[in-house]
């Protein structure tokens, strides 16, 4: 059996010499773990499992310091309290706003469906508000893996961090240039079509942000009470969010604004429909024209519509704008060195934000 992620096999290699692949072959615990460990090398979209990970990570802590290699002691054992452990997972890299879920059913439910036709008993057992790893999953060629697992787990933790924190070390090396021109061309450099859309989402806001704040309105319920107003932008939640197509919103023009790709129109046509058709502004990680994007738009709005005039201008009055790599280049462009200045801060203080550091 394929062993999918390297830095497992380095490790099992380490622990057990020629014998590494006999234990991966005959340890469903570490064979979950090598599905669920895509992230350190995947896109944002990727799906961490830290819930799942670290629900199984909190019991072996524990268990590998007091039950190692005891497991005559260990099945008298009647389970480690949910709070030590909730407490334990909560204060891991990105564990703060994890729930109790995965110790209460989804890791057993997923292991089970992963496992179907190998498993007789559950990975978690429940016991009136305790939790504790069976031992059928921590012995594996009369071996006890646990201490081998946590070193897994605890290096997947490092290899997250290391990943999260490259764009940080990218942002206060632009912060230390001196030259004004290098640092536009170093945050310009960050967008390319190839960029990870959280990435994307997140330097897309800040300049944007500090593109409208420089253009004024001016409002008011009479000809004389007419203010001026600057423009603000807010971001609305964190990215991936299910936010109802709403990624960024301004006020006070009410404008949406919603961050996506090229490739599937039906997206566009679905971000429309949450929010009502209310007109939405696209953000796209292209650096095609806004031109032949909403050429390419109308005509799949044509299709998709089979002719109903309804359906198309419902669609047509929906987009209230497109912008691209290309114009968001141009506005960097645009700013001045203070602008530039903050939209470094910005970048960092909302990827801090996203990625919980």
């Amino acid at each position: 059996m394929k062993i999918t992620e390297n830095f497992i096999k380095d490790i099992l290699k380490d622990e057990y010499m020629d014998f590494f692949q006999e234990i991966y072959d005959n340890s469903l615990l570490i064979q979950y773990l090598d599905k669920k460990m895509k992230a350190i090398h995947g896109n944002s979209k990727t799906r961490r499992s830290l819930a799942n990970i670290y629900a199984i990570y909190s019991i072996l802590y524990y268990y590998k310091e007091d039950y190692f290699n005891k497991p005559q002691e260990y099945k008298q054992f009647d389970g480690y309290d949910y709070m030590k452990l909730f407490c334990f997972y909560r204060n891991l890299y990105g564990g703060s706003r994890l729930q109790n879920h995965a110790l209460n059913s989804r890791v057993n439910n997923e292991f089970k469906n992963k496992f179907s036709d190998k498993i007789i008993n559950d990975l978690i057992i429940t016991n009136n508000g305790k939790y504790l790893l069976h031992i059928d999953y921590l012995y594996v060629c009369n071996k006890d893996i646990s201490k081998t697992v946590c070193r897994i787990i605890k290096t997947y933790i490092d290899l997250l961090m290391e990943k999260d924190h490259a764009l940080i070390n990218i942002l206060e090396n632009i912060g230390n240039l001196n030259s004004y021109f290098d640092k536009r061309k170093q945050i310009i450099s960050l967008l390319t079509a190839d960029s990870e859309a959280r990435i994307f989402e997140i330097i897309s806001y800040a300049i944007l942000k500090n593109h409208y704040k420089n253009i004024k309105v001016y409002f008011g319920y009479s000809l004389d009470n007419i203010k001026e107003e600057k423009l603000k932008l807010y971001k609305t939640g964190r990215t991936n969010a299910n936010d109802g197509g709403i990624d960024f919103v301004m006020r006070p023009l009410g404008r949406f604004f919603q961050v996506t790709e090229v490739g599937n129109y039906d997206k566009y046509l679905l971000d429309m429909d949450k929010v009502m058709h209310f007109p939405i502004s696209f953000v796209i990680k292209t650096e095609e024209s806004k031109e032949n994007i909403l050429i390419e738009l109308n005509e799949y709005i044509d299709i998709k519509s089979g002719g109903m005039r309804v359906i198309k201008e419902r669609y047509y009055n929906a987009i209230e704008g497109i912008i691209t790599i290309n114009e968001l280049k141009k506005w960097i462009m645009e700013l001045d060195n203070n602008d530039i200045k903050k939209i470094i801060k910005d970048i960092e203080k909302y990827y801090r934000l996203e990625m919980n550091i």
